[in-house]
C-alpha cells in the first residue's frame, strides 16, 4: 500500500468519527524501513486490515533500526497509509517532541498500543505520557513482541531483570493488557507478570494461499540459508559452528542486517575456522519484498533463534516450500514437526550438527520431497490461520466492559 504524504489538517474527517474508536500505536520502525524484522510487517498488516470503527494514529521513527540517515523527506513529517496517521520522529529533536505532543494531546484516545517492552522512546515515554495524563488513553495495550522469552531474557539478563523491578509494578497499577501470539508467548508473559491481563491474537500474515512450488531437484551440494538479523538472539554463530562438525559439503547464505558488529565479528571468527567442504557466503540485506523469492532457491533455512514470538521469515520460508531447521522457543514446533521440518531442542552445535548431516546425507531427489512437504504443510497452516484483527479485538473487549 502506498503512503502518500500529507499533513495533519489534510486527513479527512466523516461526522461518524466521534463514534470511532481511537488508537495511538507506537512502534520503533515501520514502514519503508525492513531491519526490524517481522515486528515491522505485523504492526503493517494491523493497520492496514483494521475496519473502519477504528481510527489509528502511528508513532514510529523517521529511520530505520540502527541507520544515522532518516528517511528522505519523511522526518518530522505526516503521513496518511490509508486511513492511518503515521508520525515519523527524530527522537533526537526537541521541537519534533514539543510539536507531536501538543497534536496529540489534543485527541482523547481509547488505547495506546505500544510495540516493544523495554524501547525508552516508544514504549516507556508514551506509557508514561499517559500515566501522567501529557497523553489521553483510556487504556494500554502492550505488544512485548518475544522480549520476555527465556532466550531474549537471557541476553543483557541482569539489566532486564533490575529493570523489570520498577517497571512491571508500574504497568501492573496501570492496569495495562498484554498482546501475545500464542498460548506459549503468554506463558512467557505470566512467567515474568503473573498478574497478566493477556489477550492472546496470532498476528497477520500477507501471504498467500499458495506456495511457491519448488524447482527440479539440485545436484549439487546441500544449499543452506539463514535470512534474519544478524543478533545475538538469532543465534547464526550456533550455525557456524554446527557447520564445523560436518565431514560432507554443504553450502550456507547469509542474508540480513549487520545489527550486532561484535557478534558479527565472532561470526566471521568462526567463518576463518571452517573446513574447505564448507562454503558460506554473506550476501547482504535482503527487501521484504525479495525475502519469499530468496527462499525459494535453497533447500533448508536454519534458525536456531533463542526465541520467536511469531516468526513472520518461518512462514515465508515455508511459503517458498522452503524447510525450516529451528529451535523449539517459536510457535511452529507443531507445523514443523508435521512436515515443515526440523525442531531442534538441544541448542548445542552438536545437536543442530546432526540435523544438518541428516539433510547432507540426502539425494537430490530426496531434498526435492522435503521441499514438496514444506509447500504441503504451509498450504495446510495458511488455510486454518485465523485473520482477526487485534485491534479490533481489543475494541470489541474493551467497549463491551465499558458497557
Amino acid at each position: 500500500m502506498t503512503a502518500n504524504r500529507a499533513t495533519t489538517t489534510d486527513v479527512p474527517r466523516d461526522r461518524d468519527a466521534a463514534r470511532r474508536f481511537r488508537v495511538l500505536a507506537v512502534c520503533g520502525s515501520f514502514a519503508p524501513g525492513f531491519r526490524g524484522g517481522g515486528p515491522i510487517r505485523s504492526v503493517a498488516r494491523i493497520v492496514d486490515t483494521v475496519s473502519e470503527h477504528v481510527d489509528i494514529t502511528l508513532l514510529t521513527s523517521d529511520r530505520d533500526l540502527g541507520c544515522r540517515d532518516p528517511y528522505p523527506g519523511l522526518s518530522g513529517t505526516w503521513v496518511n497509509r490509508d486511513r492511518t496517521r503515521v508520525f515519523y520522529l527524530n527522537t533526537g529533536s526537541l521541537s519534533q517532541w514539543l510539536r507531536l505532543w501538543r497534536e496529540l494531546r489534543a485527541t482523547p484516545f481509547d488505547l495506546l498500543y505500544v510495540n516493544s517492552l523495554w524501547s525508552p522512546q516508544f514504549t516507556q515515554v508514551p506509557v508514561l505520557a499517559v500515566r501522567l495524563g501529557l497523553i489521553r488513553a483510556g487504556n494500554v495495550l502492550v505488544a512485548p513482541r518475544g522480549e520476555l522469552s527465556p532466550g531474549a531474557l537471557a541476553l543483557k539478563s541482569w539489566k532486564k531483570r533490575l529493570f523489570l523491578k520498577w517497571w512491571g509494578p508500574f504497568l501492573k497499577r496501570m492496569g495495562v493488557i498484554w498482546h501475545a501470539t500464542a498460548d506459549k508467548e503468554a506463558s512467557e508473559i505470566r512467567a515474568v507478570c503473573p498478574w497478566a491481563h493477556i489477550e492472546i491474537n496470532q498476528n497477520q500474515v500477507a501471504l498467500p494461499p499458495e506456495p511457491l512450488s519448488p524447482s527440479g531437484a539440485y545436484d549439487g551440494p546441500p544449499r543452506l540459508v539463514f535470512i534474519s538479523r544478524v543478533s545475538p538472539k538469532k543465534n547464526l554463530d550456533l550455525v557456524l559452528q554446527a557447520l564445523n562438525e560436518l565431514s560432507t559439503r554443504v553450502e550456507l547464505d547469509i542474508y540480513g542486517p549487520l545489527e550486532d558488529a561484535a557478534h558479527w565479528k565472532h561470526c566471521e571468527a568462526i567463518i576463518r575456522r571452517l573446513p574447505a567442504s564448507v562454503r558460506v557466503r554473506y550476501r547482504g540485506e535482503v527487501s521484504p519484498e525479495d525475502v519469499r523469492r530468496t527462499f525459494h532457491d535453497y533447500d533448508a533455512f536454519v534458525f536456531p533463534t533463542r526465541g520467536e514470538n511469531f516468526g513472520h521469515v518461518i512462514a515465508e520460508s515455508l511459503s517458498a516450500s522452503c524447510p525450516v531447521v529451528c529451535s523449539d522457543r517459536t510457535p511452529w514446533t507443531e507445523v514443523l514437526e508435521s512436515g515443515g521440518g526440523r525442531v531442534v531442542r538441544d541448542l548445542t552445535a552438536g545437536a543442530l550438527a546432526a540435523e544438518l548431516e541428516r539433510i547432507t546425507a540426502m539425494t537430490p531427489d530426496e531434498r526435492l520431497r522435503a521441499r514438496c512437504r514444506a509447500g504441503e504443510t504451509y498450504r495446510s497452516w495458511r488455510r486454518k490461520t485465523p485473520d482477526r484483527n487485534i485491534l479490533d479485538l481489543a475494541r470489541q473487549t474493551l467497549t463491551s466492559v465499558a458497557r
